[in-house]
C-alpha cells in the first residue's frame, strides 16, 4: 500500500512539472526569451505594413500674379481684356479667371474693368469686350499683356498706331477671333476667350510666350498680417450711385464684392466675384473733352489703401518703368495673399479718403 501511494506521489509531481512546462513548448524559435520581456509574433509574409498618410509635397512653381502653385512653369503671355462694366453689361463672364483686375473711371462716372489674363481661363467665356484708353493701354503693357479691346478714343487709337502697339481690335485687326452673343444688346453683347485671342495674337504675328512677366512677392499660409482690422470698404469712383463694396469672409478669407448694395456675380456661373486682395490708390485725373473723357496719371504714385486678411494697411503705390504698380509701406514691398486682386483707381480730387467708408 505504501508502495502505491509513492508511485502516485510521483506521478502527480512529474504531471504538475510537465503542466507548468506546457506554455513554452508552444513558442516560436524566433521569439523572445521570457526573460527579455513577452514574445512578439513573427510577422507572415501575408502581413502588410500599417497604411500612411500621403505626404504634401510643395509645387515648385507658382503664378507670378497669383502666387498660386503650378504643375508646370507658365510661359504663355498675358492678355489684357478691356471689360465693359456699364450697369447693362452686368453680369459679366469669365472674371473669375483673371489673375488682375483694375477698375478705372471711363467717362460719365461708368468704370471698366481693365483685366490681366495670365494663368486661368483658357476656354471660358470673357466679356463683353469694350473700348481701350490711353492709360489702360498703359495697365496692360505693363503686365507685358496684348491689348484687347472694340474700339478705342482718338487719343488711344493715336498711341496704338504711331506707337506700333500689339493689340487685337474687334473693329480693325482680328474680328475673327470675337464673337456677339444674340441673347445681349449691342455694344454690350462681344465676347472671346482666351484659347482664341492667343491664336489671333499668333496669327498677327505677336510673341505668345513670354518668361519675363513681372513676380509679386506672396505671404506664406501661416504669416501674420499687421493692420487694423477691417471687415469692409466701400469705394465711391465718382457718382453717389456708383458704389463698389468688398465685403470679407473669415471662412474663405476672401472679399465679395458688391456694386450699388448688390453681388457683382458672374453670368455664367452665378457666384458673387471675390478677391484675395484688394488695392485702393488714388491717381490725378483731368477732364479732356466735353464728353468727359480722361487722363489719369499712373506713374506719380501716391497713396493708398491694401485690404487682405480683414486688415487694412495704409501705404503708398510706386510705378517704375517697365514694371506693374506695387503697394509699398515704408519703402517696402507689402507682400499679396495668393489669390487675385482688385486694384481699384479713385481720383484724387478732392480728396483721397473722401472716396472711402471702411468699417
Amino acid at each position: 500500500m505504501k508502495l502505491n501511494i509513492a508511485k502516485t506521489g510521483l506521478f502527480l509531481l512529474l504531471l504538475s512539472a510537465c503542466l507548468l512546462l506546457i506554455p513554452g513548448c508552444g513558442e516560436n524559435k524566433n521569439s523572445s526569451d521570457a526573460a527579455d520581456g513577452p514574445a512578439v509574433p513573427a510577422v507572415t509574409e501575408t502581413e502588410e505594413p500599417p497604411n500612411e498618410e500621403p505626404v504634401a509635397v510643395a509645387s515648385p512653381y507658382s503664378a507670378p500674379l497669383t502666387g498660386m502653385p503650378l504643375e508646370e512653369p507658365l510661359t504663355r503671355r498675358p492678355l489684357a481684356l478691356m471689360i465693359n462694366n456699364a450697369p447693362a453689361a452686368r453680369p459679366q463672364s469669365g472674371l473669375f479667371g483673371a489673375d488682375i483686375v483694375y477698375e478705372v473711371l471711363a467717362e460719365g462716372g461708368v468704370t471698366r474693368l481693365v483685366s490681366i489674363f495670365h494663368s486661368n481661363a483658357d476656354e471660358a467665356k470673357i466679356g463683353p469686350i469694350r473700348s481701350i484708353r490711353p492709360y489702360m493701354i498703359e495697365l496692360g503693357e505693363s503686365y507685358h499683356g496684348v491689348l484687347v479691346h472694340a474700339g478705342a478714343s482718338n487719343d488711344a487709337y493715336a498711341v496704338l498706331q504711331r506707337q506700333h502697339k500689339e493689340d487685337l481690335d474687334e473693329i480693325t485687326n482680328a474680328g475673327a477671333y470675337f464673337w456677339r452673343d444674340k441673347s445681349r444688346k449691342a455694344p454690350h453683347n462681344l465676347y472671346s476667350n482666351v484659347e482664341q485671342l492667343m491664336e489671333g495674337a499668333a496669327k498677327r504675328g505677336y510673341a505668345t510666350e513670354d518668361t519675363e512677366v513681372p513676380t509679386y512677392t506672396f505671404r506664406e499660409p501661416n504669416d501674420i498680417i499687421e493692420g487694423e482690422a477691417a471687415s469692409s470698404v466701400e469705394i465711391k469712383f465718382q457718382l453717389e450711385n456708383y458704389k463698389v463694396k468688398y465685403e470679407y469672409d473669415t471662412q474663405t478669407n476672401l472679399y465679395k464684392r458688391y456694386i450699388n448694395g448688390s453681388p457683382h456675380t458672374d453670368l455664367e456661373t452665378g457666384e458673387t466675384l471675390t478677391a484675395a486682395n484688394v488695392v485702393v490708390l488714388g491717381a490725378d485725373h483731368k477732364v479732356l473733352d466735353e464728353v468727359g473723357r480722361l487722363a489719369v496719371d499712373l506713374e506719380l504714385g501716391g497713396q493708398a489703401v491694401l485690404f487682405q486678411g480683414g486688415k487694412m494697411i495704409r501705404g503708398e503705390w510706386i510705378h517704375r518703368a517697365d514694371d506693374v504698380i506695387r503697394f509699398v509701406k515704408d519703402n517696402e514691398e507689402i507682400p499679396f495673399v495668393p489669390g487675385t486682386t482688385y486694384f481699384n483707381v479713385v481720383p484724387n480730387q478732392p480728396d483721397f479718403d473722401s472716396h472711402l467708408s471702411i468699417n
